[in-house]
């Protein structure tokens, strides 16, 4: 898979590490980037073709992949943290977590499948996170439903090689973005997370684990 000349979708590309893909894709010599967002007017980058797309809304998922039927590198960014924990938050908003993390990349990938097959294979990308492997007391929500679509990733790698589309899972702890910004901890370049996923995927890997934190927590998974 390679950037050049390659025809991208991001998810959530109107802010923090989604943005940063757009602007990096086009950057190395991407043809096209589609770049998404639930409001298609907050997506301010110059030189690519904005889609209004919301992937909790199946309707719009199928909309998307009608109207960038030349794709052949699906980013997966889209994501959202309500802070919920599992036994006393709200259920509503667990349910919009796994929703959108599991259910909404699933819809992502079941959409795009075939137009990556009819386009050579290509790729996908899914952004995870360290917590996909560690609980987080105050946001157990989105340890559960990123522990789901690292599952989901893992399956749909198997169920698509066939066809020659390789799906990638990218691991990190802290990047700093809008969603974090209310944690007074160590935060990463999310402009430095985004080159390492996009060396990552040129160079056919499956997994990458962006930071010490993520190599840390895989590894304790089988201490376990």
């Amino acid at each position: 898979m390679q950037i050049s000349e390659s025809i991208a979708l991001v998810t959530g590309a109107n802010r923090g590490i989604g943005r940063h893909f757009a602007e990096q894709l086009r950057e190395r010599g991407a043809r096209k980037v589609y770049a998404t967002a639930r409001d298609p007017e907050l997506v301010d980058l110059p030189g690519v073709e904005v889609l209004r797309l919301d992937i909790t809304d199946p309707a719009q998922v199928a909309a998307a992949a009608a109207s960038a039927s030349d794709v052949n590198l699906l980013i997966n960014n889209a994501g959202v943290s309500t802070y919920q924990n599992l036994v006393t938050g709200d259920l509503e908003k667990i349910r919009l977590e796994m929703g959108t993390h599991f259910f909404g990349t699933l819809g992502m990938v079941r959409a795009f499948a075939p137009v990556l097959g009819a386009n050579g294979g290509g790729a996908i990308l899914n952004v995870l996170s360290v917590l996909s492997w560690a609980p987080y007391d105050g946001a157990n929500a989105y340890s559960a439903a990123k522990a789901a679509q690292w599952s989901l990733t893992n399956a749909t790698r198997v169920e698509l090689a066939a066809q020659g589309t390789l799906v990638t899972a990218l691991h990190l702890g802290s990047a700093d973005t809008d969603m974090m910004a209310g944690f007074d901890v160590p935060k990463h370049d999310p402009a430095a997370v985004v080159r390492a996923a996009l060396d990552g995927i040129e160079a056919a890997r499956t997994e990458i684990l962006f930071d010490e934190a993520s190599v840390q927590a895989k590894r304790a998974l089988g201490a376990a």
